[in-house]
C-alpha cells in the first residue's frame, strides 16, 4: 500500500513539472522498451534497451531527427555509437553501447553538466521510436 502511494505521488510530482514545461519538448512516453531502471551518474541518464544494437541506434537517430536537431554528428563503430546535437538550443549527446545480442545500453546527456529531466524526455522519445511499428 505504501509503495502504491509512492507511485502515485511521484507520478503527480512528474505530471508537474512537465506540464507547460520547455524542457517537455521531446514527447511522451511509451511503456515496455526500456528496462524501467536508470542510472543518473555525473549528468547521464543510463538505461537498458531489450533490442539489438542496430535498432536502438536507428531510434536515437530518428529522435535527433524528429526534434529537428542541428550540428548533428553520428559516430558509429563496432558495437558502440555516439549522437551529438544541438536540440533546443541545448548540446545534447546520446551514447549507444552493445552490451549484448539484444541489449544496448544508452546514455544521454543534455547541457554540459546534464539534465535528468530532459534526459529521460529524449529516453522517452527513443522508447516511443522503438516500439513503434514501420
Amino acid at each position: 500500500m505504501i509503495i502504491r502511494k509512492n507511485w502515485l505521488a511521484l507520478l503527480i510530482i512528474v505530471i508537474f513539472f512537465t506540464s507547460g514545461c520547455p524542457a517537455a519538448f521531446v514527447g511522451g512516453a511509451a511503456v515496455g522498451a526500456g528496462s524501467g531502471t536508470y542510472f543518473y551518474i555525473n549528468g547521464e541518464l543510463k538505461t537498458d534497451y531489450y533490442y539489438s544494437f542496430d535498432k536502438v541506434w536507428s531510434a536515437c537517430e530518428k529522435t535527433v531527427a524528429d526534434l529537428r536537431g542541428l550540428d548533428v554528428e553520428p559516430l558509429k563503430e563496432i558495437g558502440s555509437g555516439k549522437i551529438t546535437a544541438m536540440i533546443e538550443n541545448e548540446k545534447v549527446q546520446i551514447t549507444a553501447n552493445y552490451k549484448t545480442k539484444n541489449v544496448t545500453t544508452v546514455s544521454v546527456r543534455v547541457g554540459v553538466i546534464g539534465d535528468k529531466l530532459a534526459s529521460q524526455l529524449l529516453h522517452d522519445k527513443i522508447a516511443d521510436n522503438l516500439t513503434r511499428k514501420k
